[in-house]
């Protein structure tokens, strides 16, 4: 007997073939491949040797900066010199809660998120209000985050350039986020920080929003042409950006257990989340994974070569800013060669 299929509505006297699945959407695909990262890197503290258990952390705390930076410069077009602003401000509100409150730190996280964020709008409003774009725009994020600096190295509230030390508790404890210096715990907790942040940044780009976002950043003139409120979104896309790094600042403050104006609002900080995102590619998801890895693991390779030198490298031992020169030498390389960062090369390439 021949099989009888109905295709497009006739009706056939051919066997039909096996039926081809669609093709996942890009969201899905890209939420299947987080999974897959989460899961393999879950056990990595046990297989790592103990001394790549903070240069682990560091990488995770890279990327959060990272993934932040990307949502506003990658996703909205809109580059900031200054992210260092919004780290600072959620390392300083975190720690002022705990040590002046003793206030948890997940709750003083969800606090410096907000700060940030409502800092970001105002920022952002009178920014776009005046249309700074491209470099002045740049210039007056890194100009808010120096003004930030010099605000908490002589103000009394933020204990000026001293800082605050966060008090050492007894044991381990989830909600303080203190545990023993060899935990793994850390890791965890900083892995499942930045796994949000992944989802966060998928479920934005490929969201009613996010799209909006980057047709502004494709042609602004076009999509407000069309209706499209441009104020609304850029000031969605910079408070979500601010939000998710100032997340990265409290996290640094409760693993490092210290904080100073110079390292929540040093421009080192700005550069450590545009540094990440150039070279594992702007505007693309897993750019910022590809550069938090490379720069956490350079990092770690610069301390250690200033630390102890090889007998021809010997003028460079107690020498700092290594990190930053090589970090230089890395962005010039991969604009030369790569100019759209590691992951969007190889992404452009595949499509061809």
């Amino acid at each position: 007997m021949t099989d009888i299929t109905i295709a497009g509505g006739r009706e056939t006297g051919r066997a039909a073939g096996p039926v081809k699945a669609p093709p996942l959407r890009p969201q899905n695909r890209q939420l299947i491949v987080l999974a897959v990262l989460l899961v393999v890197a879950i056990p990595l503290p046990l297989v790592l040797p103990p001394a790549m258990g903070a240069v682990a952390v560091r990488i995770l705390i890279f990327l959060l900066m990272a993934i932040g930076w990307n949502v506003m410069s990658g996703f909205g077009g809109m580059f900031s010199f200054g992210h260092a602003a919004f780290f600072g401000l959620g390392a300083y509100t975190s720690a002022y809660l705990l040590v002046k409150h003793d206030v948890s730190p997940w709750i003083g996280m969800l606090a410096g998120m907000a700060v940030a964020a409502a800092v970001a709008v105002v920022i952002g409003y009178f920014a776009f209000r005046y249309k700074l774009r491209g470099a002045y725009f740049a210039l007056a994020t890194f100009a808010f985050a120096e003004m930030l600096r010099l605000v908490a190295t002589t103000t009394d509230f933020t204990n000026k350039a001293v800082g605050f030390s966060v008090p050492l508790i007894q044991g381990s404890s989830l909600w303080k986020i203190q545990f023993p210096a060899d935990s793994h715990a850390y890791f965890w907790v900083a892995l499942a920080l930045a796994g949000i942040a992944a989802l966060v940044s998928i479920l934005f780009l490929h969201s009613r929003t996010g799209r909006y976002v980057t047709a502004i950043r494709d042609d602004e003139v076009a999509a407000a042409a069309l209706g499209t409120p441009v104020m609304r979104y850029k000031l969605i896309t910079v408070a979500l950006s601010a939000a998710i790094t100032a997340v990265a600042g409290a996290f640094y403050t409760q693993y490092y257990l210290f904080v100073n104006p110079d390292l929540a609002f040093g421009s080192s900080v700005s550069i450590q989340a545009i540094a990440t995102v150039v070279i594992g590619g702007i505007g693309t998801i897993w750019g910022p994974v590809v550069g938090a890895i490379i720069l956490g693991s350079l990092s770690d390779l610069t301390a250690t070569l200033l630390r102890t030198p090889p007998d021809f490298l010997n003028f460079l031992q107690g020498r700092s800013g290594l990190d930053v020169a090589l970090y230089a030498v890395l962005l010039i390389l991969i604009v030369r060669v790569l100019p759209k960062g590691i992951v969007g090369t190889i992404q452009a390439r595949w499509r061809r």
